[in-house]
C-alpha cells in the first residue's frame, strides 16, 4: 500500500511541478536559440564594451548568470550559456558574480561597427608612459566601473609627480563620474591636479535625456563616501556631483576643450582652447559620445536639427522626427509623444529596434499602439527641408513628413584624432582581443 501511495505521490509532483517547470524551461532555452540565431543574423549579438566570456569546460550549466542579468542579455542556447542580445549588454559583471563555478570572466570581446577601443593595462595606462584612459572612452560603462577605474588610476599616476614649480601632478580630462572620481582621489592624496570640461560638470550624463533613470551599483567615492542608491533620476545624479565639487572645493574648470596633449621630455603639454597646463600624468575621462555623429545630408546645419532633448515639456504641438533607434532615442521619442499635441515619428535604419533595455521596449511598444508615435523602419534621412524632412524607407519609398524639429541620435564619434595624435594605440576587431580588469 505503501508503494501506491509513494508512487502516487511521485506521479503528483511529477505532473504538478516537474512536468510545467521543464515545460517553461525548454520554452525558454528555445526562445533564445531564435533570439541568438536572428542577432547573428543581423550581426548584432556581439556587445561593443565589457562583457562575459565563458568557460564551457568549468560551466555546469545552472543558468545562474541568466537568472541575474537584469537587462536579459545572457540564454541558455543548446545547452550552453550564450550572449543572445549584446547590444544590451553594459558590463556590470552581475553573472559573473552569479557563477558558483567561476566560469565566467569579464573582458573585451570582438569590437562591432568599426568601435576602436585605446590600449590600457591592468592600471589603466596606455602604451604612452603617464597617460591613462578610464570610463567610457575605454569600452566600460556604469557609474561603479568608472569610479573604480578612476582611483585606480590616479594611484598608479601618484607615483609619477611633478618635478616642475609651473607643472601639475595630474590634468584630468573630463568631467563625468569617472573624471570626478579621479579628482576626488588626487585631492584626497594632495595632487596638484586640475579637470578640464569641455561643457558642463556631469560629462556624458549631462546629455541624458530629462529624467532618465542611471543604474548603477553601490559604490564607495574616494573622501565622500558611499553612494547607495540603484536607481537614480539624471537630475539628482547631477545634483550630487555638483554638491561634492562645491564640499570639497574640486578644482574643475568648465569651457575648456582639450585640443592637443603631447608628452616633452619627462612632461605633457595639454593645450586646450583657453590655455595651456604643463602636467606629469594625463587622465583621459572623455565619453564616447562627445562629438555627436553627423548624418551628412543637406540642411543638418538647420537650426531646428539637436543632438540631444533636455526638456520634453517645451515642444508642444510640434511635429518631431526622432532619427536613431536606441534608449536615447526611444526615451526622447516617448517624452515628446507625452506632450500635448506632438506628432512624432522615428526614423531608424534597422527593421526593428534591437538595442532597447526592457523597460524602454515595453513603454514604445505602448506609445506606438496607442498611435503616439509613429515608426519608419529601415529607413534614412536623405534631405532636411525647413518646413518638412525627406525619409527614404527600404531604399526606395520616399516620405515628405511635416516637420519643426529632428533629434538625431546616431551615437558620437570616439576622439580618435586626439588620441592617435597622444601616441595612444588603439586596437579593433582585426588586431586583438584584450582582457579587462572590474572590481
Amino acid at each position: 500500500m505503501e508503494t501506491i501511495y509513494t508512487t502516487l505521490i511521485f506521479l503528483v509532483l511529477l505532473t504538478g511541478i516537474a512536468l510545467p517547470y521543464w515545460r517553461k524551461v525548454s520554452r525558454q532555452r528555445g526562445d533564445a536559440a531564435q533570439k541568438f540565431d536572428k542577432n547573428q543574423r543581423m550581426g548584432i549579438h556581439a556587445p561593443v564594451t565589457l562583457h562575459p566570456q565563458f568557460d564551457l569546460t568549468n560551466c555546469i550549466g545552472c543558468a545562474a548568470c541568466v537568472r541575474s542579468c537584469p537587462e536579459h542579455v545572457l540564454g541558455i542556447v543548446r545547452g550552453k550559456p550564450a550572449i543572445i542580445n549584446g547590444a544590451k549588454c553594459v558590463g556590470h559583471a552581475l553573472c559573473a558574480d552569479a557563477c558558483p563555478v567561476d566560469a565566467i570572466t569579464m573582458g573585451f570581446g570582438t569590437p562591432r561597427q568599426g568601435m576602436e577601443i585605446p590600449f590600457y593595462d591592468d592600471t589603466y595606462e596606455t602604451n604612452v608612459d603617464g597617460l591613462y584612459i578610464i570610463g567610457e572612452l575605454g569600452g566600460v560603462g556604469l557609474i561603479k566601473n568608472a569610479v573604480v577605474q578612476g582611483t585606480m588610476a590616479i594611484e598608479h599616476a601618484a607615483k609619477k609627480r611633478a618635478r616642475g614649480v609651473d607643472e601639475l601632478d595630474v590634468v584630468i580630462v573630463g568631467a563625468g563620474p569617472a573624471g570626478l572620481s579621479a579628482a576626488l582621489a588626487a585631492h584626497a592624496r594632495n595632487l596638484r591636479y586640475v579637470v578640464l570640461e569641455q561643457d558642463e560638470i556631469g560629462g556624458t550624463i549631462l546629455h541624458y535625456p530629462r529624467q532618465k533613470l542611471v543604474l548603477t551599483r553601490p559604490v564607495e567615492l574616494p573622501l565622500y563616501g558611499r553612494l547607495k542608491f540603484s536607481e537614480i533620476t539624471k537630475e539628482n545624479l547631477l545634483t550630487i556631483w555638483l554638491e561634492i565639487v562645491g564640499k570639497f572645493d574640486l578644482n574643475v574648470k568648465t569651457g575648456h576643450k582639450v585640443e592637443s596633449v603631447n608628452k616633452l621630455d619627462n612632461h605633457f603639454v595639454v593645450k586646450t582652447i583657453s590655455g595651456t597646463f604643463r602636467t606629469a600624468n594625463v587622465l583621459l575621462a572623455l565619453g564616447r559620445r562627445g562629438s555627436p555623429r553627423k548624418l551628412g545630408v543637406q540642411g543638418e546645419n538647420l537650426s531646428k536639427v539637436m543632438y540631444r532633448l533636455i526638456e520634453a515639456e517645451s515642444y508642444k504641438r510640434r511635429h518631431v522626427l526622432i532619427v536613431g533607434g536606441g534608449d536615447s532615442a526611444v526615451e526622447a521619442a516617448v517624452g515628446l509623444g507625452t506632450q500635448i499635441g506632438n506628432t512624432v515619428t522615428i526614423s531608424y535604419r534597422k527593421p526593428e529596434f534591437v538595442r532597447l533595455k526592457e523597460k524602454n521596449e515595453i513603454r514604445i511598444q505602448e506609445y506606438i499602439e496607442k498611435g503616439l508615435i509613429r515608426t519608419i523602419f529601415d529607413s534614412e534621412v536623405t534631405d532636411i527641408k525647413p518646413d518638412s524632412v525627406v525619409v527614404r524607407e527600404s531604399g526606395k519609398i520616399m516620405h515628405n513628413i511635416p516637420n519643426e524639429f529632428v533629434f538625431v541620435f546616431a551615437g558620437g564619434e570616439l576622439p580618435t584624432k586626439l588620441l592617435k595624435e597622444s601616441g595612444v594605440k588603439l586596437r579593433t576587431s582585426e588586431i586583438e582581443q584584450a582582457e579587462a580588469v572590474v572590481a
